[in-house]
């Protein structure tokens, strides 16, 4: 047996690679199958509404904490929406 039969075996781990990789990457990206969202997609502009209301100001201050804060009580900041489990 030569060497040169064997070397379809060697090429053969490369090529399995780049067509495993390629496989999976149009899988996953799903390039041949996604639409073009600005041109099928339209949106309607309209007029922003509402109004801006000034709650208030504070200058020099040298607090390095904001009164009233919840960073550290987990359970009551995120709550739980509550709706029909069936």
């Amino acid at each position: 047996m030569s060497d040169d039969n064997g070397l379809w075996l060697l090429a053969l781990g490369p090529t399995g690679a780049t067509a495993l990789y390629w496989a999976l990457y149009r899988y996953y990206r799903n390039t041949d199958k996604s639409h073009a969202f600005e041109r099928e997609t339209t949106v309607e502009a309209q007029p922003v509404t509402g109004s801006d209301r000034k709650v208030d100001e504070i200058k020099g201050t040298r607090a390095s904490r904001i009164s009233g804060e919840n960073g550290g009580a987990y359970r009551t900041r995120v709550q739980r929406v509550s709706g029909d489990s069936s």
